[in-house]
């Protein structure tokens, strides 16, 4: 069975290019949440707020329910959903798959074929961010789903003792920078969705930075860049550096990067704990390059 080809061929509705990506997300979802745990159920009415996130940010601007895709993905074959009662969905109901007990899993094949196989995982991952979003996002598509790309491509699956990301910090951090980019104060929303808006760590957390809130920051896409380049740093007094490193002769550059020198940080709000000491030195040291140049005046 050519588990790929499943994957390139999930049955979608279509009308007039309207996009309808809900089955390709939560197939997305179950393999990042296979990567964490193999034997693990998705209960609906534990994940259902996680796939309307998800069908928030990266589905149709149409409002939708994450319940059609729970009961229409068996269709596919890489999908099954069982009840309090057995076997089989109670259909697209969301009370029903509420109060039945619903959980979904990747098919048994699915499963077998990934444990032997462990690269199928990022390779099918591949083939439905490739096939149904554009490279932008697949990086942020990535971590919403608690998917580690590159560790399924290197046929590896999360052993127990591994290290897991904490899912729940991107929420916590920009809930405690007041969804604004603690460099900028950027906020920008499409209804209810943040856009371009992202959770930093300060240390990273390939060298052990923890998934606290204490360790992040809010930072727009072009800051958090910038962060992550070395261009910008945290001094003391949680005021911004600027590496003099760093060149711009437009406007724009001296308008988004120059002129933050100094500046204290945005946030975050009172009662939650500012970047600590310890993980500000260490992106200082093992990051920001150069000297800070003099504050802005």
């Amino acid at each position: 069975m050519d588990w790929l080809e499943r994957a390139a061929s999930l049955r979608q509705w279509s009308r007039d290019g309207i996009r309808a990506p809900h089955k390709p997300l939560l197939l997305l979802y179950a393999l990042g949440r296979f990567q964490a745990d193999a034997e693990g159920e998705l209960r609906y009415s534990s994940v259902e707020a996680d796939l309307k996130q998800l069908l928030a940010e990266y589905g149709p601007a149409r409002a939708t329910t994450p319940a059609y895709p729970f009961h229409h993905l068996a269709n596919d074959e890489v999908w099954e959903v069982r009840t309090d009662r057995g076997a089989g969905s109670p259909g697209t109901g969301v009370r029903e798959l509420r109060s039945s007990g619903a959980t979904g899993q990747l098919a048994p094949d699915l499963r077998a074929a990934l444990r032997r196989e462990p690269s199928l995982l990022g390779r099918m991952a591949r083939v439905l961010l490739d096939l149904h979003f554009p490279p932008s996002l697949h990086p942020d598509l990535c971590e919403a789903v608690g998917l580690e790309l590159e560790l399924a491509e290197t046929d590896a699956l999360a052993a127990p003792e591994r290290r897991q990301r904490d899912r729940r910090m991107r929420e916590l951090v920009l809930t405690a920078y007041e969804y604004q980019c603690a460099f900028c104060g950027y906020d920008g929303m499409i209804g209810t969705v943040p856009v371009a808006l992202e959770a930093a760590h300060v240390r990273w957390w390939a060298y052990d930075g923890p998934d606290d809130v204490d360790n992040g920051l809010c930072l727009c896409s072009l800051h958090h860049k910038l962060f992550d380049m070395g261009v910008l740093g945290i001094g003391d007094g949680h005021r911004i550096l600027v590496s003099q490193r760093f060149v711009g002769r437009s406007p724009a550059a001296r308008d988004h990067v120059t002129a933050l020198a100094g500046r204290p940080l945005i946030g975050p709000q009172p009662g939650i704990r500012p970047v600590a000491a310890t993980h500000r030195t260490w992106h200082t040291s093992q990051v920001f390059k150069g000297s800070p140049r003099p504050s802005a005046a």
